[in-house]
Formats: structure tokens, sequence, C-alpha cells
């Protein structure tokens, strides 16, 4: 038998020849596998990337990109600005602005009012006495409790709510000032950031500088700013200063005293001062594992109210639960107000209420204008650094200067 070399070698060939193919094919998958993973990673980044983006824009604590100057201003141009935003409004303008629901002109019109400055005071007499007839119209609620019981929280829960009842609501936060810089955060609208989106709501943070009783200087006017732009609730949250708020509830309607549970006994509830001012008490965070302790709360204080003299307004004062996390009890709440304002309403107690409460701001306005004036006084003011120094060197009583410092102003 015979054979050549190409017969021979023949079979060898065939069989080296799959085996480079397999590798070529095992090669390209890999390689096919490993690009489909990399572009798979890069989609998966980009849709983090963009989740993330829609987390911060639903957020009211993001910032916005800003624009970029141009290369070349004009001075013209910059001095045209600057002479207009030197331009203030005339209290006319700032009256049509607040009766037409114009917020911008709510706000300075609140600034105007709040300053100290003696040149602002006629002009925000004269805004106020024009808005005065278009006022009490609304329901005033303060709102109080001790810091860190969750009033932010719950003001917010409680306007979300009132909104979607159709409510316009102005929320009057009252910030605490420092008694050593003098300086106030101002955080509530960044605490709200839900209701601060809410087009039928409006937060105005104010100092309450060294005014006592857990409100501004200025709450009372501010309220009847508000009233007459339309809001038709208006919320008063104080400072949290304990047991001695009794300015907030000279210029509220309706009292809510906020709790939680655990902090302090039956003896604690039947304390004079604040717990008696209160038409309700409503025990907060009542959800998770502090819900047994909340209505072991409620039940405490419920007894604590009965041995309180009968309030003038012929209103039993009420206690609830409510959770401004999970929103359960916040209905119940107004519920409750709005029985309140049928009740006094039909005995004739609200408008004999606000007409005491008129009256009681007339003294106290009497006063603040007598301290304004007393202090501006040029001459006093001259003789009480002298004698500041008098009384710090043991030279004079306080008692004294204070007679001579009182003689010079009424000459």
């Amino acid at each position: 038998m015979s054979c050549d070399k190409n017969t021979i070698l023949a079979p060898i060939k065939t069989t080296q020849t799959p085996v480079f193919l397999k590798g070529f094919i095992l090669l390209f998958l890999v390689g096919y596998s490993l690009l489909k993973l990399f572009w798979f990673s890069l989609l998966l980044l980009s849709k983090t990337i963009t989740l993330n983006d829609q987390k911060k824009s639903t957020s009211a604590l993001h910032e916005k990109a800003g624009i970029a100057p141009p290369d070349f201003v004009s001075d013209v141009v910059v001095k045209k600005i600057q002479k207009f935003r030197k331009v203030q409004p005339s209290a006319a303008a700032l009256v049509k602005g607040i009766l037409a629901g114009m917020i911008t002109d709510l706000s300075r019109a609140i600034t105007l009012v709040e300053s100290r400055n003696t040149d602002h005071l006629l002009k925000a007499n004269e805004v106020i006495n024009a808005c005065l007839p278009h006022a009490n119209k609304s329901i005033r609620i303060g709102v109080t409790g001790v810091p860190g019981v969750g009033k932010s929280t719950f003001i917010e829960a409680f306007g979300k709510h009132l909104t979607s009842l159709g409510k316009k609501v102005a929320v009057l936060a009252v910030d605490p000032s420092s008694s050593i810089s003098h300086g106030s955060i101002l955080g509530d609208k960044t605490r709200m950031e839900e209701l601060v989106k809410d087009p039928n709501a409006y937060i105005r943070p104010s100092a309450s500088g060294d005014t006592l009783g857990g409100v501004a200087r200025k709450t009372r006017e501010t309220i009847t700013l508000c009233e007459a732009c339309g809001f038709d609730v208006i919320i008063i949250e104080t400072v949290g200063v304990g047991q001695s708020e009794t300015a907030v509830h000279s210029m509220v309607d309706f009292f809510l005293l906020l709790k939680i549970a655990g902090a302090g006994d039956e003896l604690q509830g039947i304390k004079r001062g604040i717990m008696e001012m209160a038409d309700a008490i409503v025990i907060n965070k009542a959800d998770g594992d502090n819900i047994k302790k909340a209505k072991l709360a409620k039940t405490e204080f419920n007894r604590a109210l009965h041995l309180f003299p009968a309030k003038k307004s012929g209103w039993t004062p009420t206690t609830a639960t409510c959770s401004a996390i999970t929103h359960d009890g916040i209905h119940e709440v107004w519920e409750t107000i709005e029985q309140f304002v049928k009740l006094t309403s039909d005995n004739a107690y609200f408008t004999k209420k606000r007409s005491e409460q008129n009256e009681y701001w007339l003294i106290e306005t009497i006063n603040e204008q007598l301290k304004l004036n007393f202090y501006n006084h040029p001459e006093v003011t001259t003789l009480l650094e002298a004698n500041k120094k008098a009384v710090q060197n043991d030279e004079i009583s306080p008692f004294a200067a204070a007679q001579i410092l009182l003689e010079k102003y009424f000459k």
C-alpha cells in the first residue's frame, strides 16, 4: 500500500483547525461579555445619578445653579438697578398690593412694621390703619410647647391639612434671640420644607428680640396685615419658653398646648400658668413604640384639666394624641378648633374676647412707645451713660438714677 506525504498530513491539518477556531470564539465571547458588563455598569451609574438629582430637586434644601456674570457690565445699568432698589413703595402702594394678595408687598409691610427706625413708624401706622377694616376675618391659633416637642413638624402637617381643605394659612413663627449675640437662626422655613412650597401658605419667621411671652414685638400688627392679605387661618408658633407664655394667649382665639409623653407626672399637669390657659392639650409624637405612653399621658392630663375652674367661654378643654409624622390625629385637632369657634360664636364670647384683646394691646402699645421714645430722647441718652457709670461705682443708687432720668424726660 502506497501513500504520499500529503495523504499522511491531511488528517493532522483537519484536527488542528477546529481548536484554533474554538479559542478565537471563546476569546470573542469573553470580550463581548466584558463589554456588555461595562455598558451595563455605565447605565446603572447614569440612572443612580439621575435618581439622586431628582431626589435633590424635591427637597427645599437644594441650591439652584446660578447665572454666570457677563464679561462686561455696564456702569449705567448698574446705577439704574441700584437706584431702582433704593426706591421704596409708598404706603398706598403697599396697601393696594396687600389687599390684592401680593406676598411681596405683605413681606415688605411686615418688615416696615417690625423696624425700630422712628422714620418708619408713621408709614407703618398708615399701612396698618388702611388694612384694619379688612382684618378680623380669620381664626387665630396659638401653638406652644416646650422646646423639642415638635411644634414646627406639627404645624407643617396641620398646615398642609388646612390647605387641602381650601384654607389659606399664614404661619408666624417666632424664633428665640440669643442673649449674647442678639441674633436668631430663623430656620422655620427650612424645617417646613413642604408647607413653604404650598401656594396657599405663607411662613414668616421673626426674632423674639427682648420681648417676653414667647412672641415677637410686632406679632399683633403682623396678624392684621396677614388677615387683610386674605389668609383665613393664622398660626402663631411661639419660642416655647415653658409656663410663662401669656402674651400669645392675649392675641389668639384658640390656644393649643403641645405635650410629649414622659415629660412630667400628674402634679406637673395641675400646675397653674400655661396649663389653665390652654383650650386643648395635644400629646404629639404618638407613633411607633410611643403610642401606649402617649395614651397614658392623655389620660393623666385629662384628669388634671378637671381640677381647673370653668372657663368664661363655656368651653371644656380637651386632650388628644397625634403624630405629625404619620398625620394620625391631625384631622381631629382641626375638628376640635371648629367646635370651639362655633360654641364661642354662638354665645358671643368670640367677639367679646377680641374686644378685650384690643384693649390689652392698646396699653401694651402705649408702654412700648413710651419706652422707645424714652431711650431715643437725645438728652436722656447722654445722661443715661453718665448715670450708668455712677451706679456701677456705687456713687448713686439705681432708683435715684432712674428718677433723675425720668424727671429729665418729662421736663
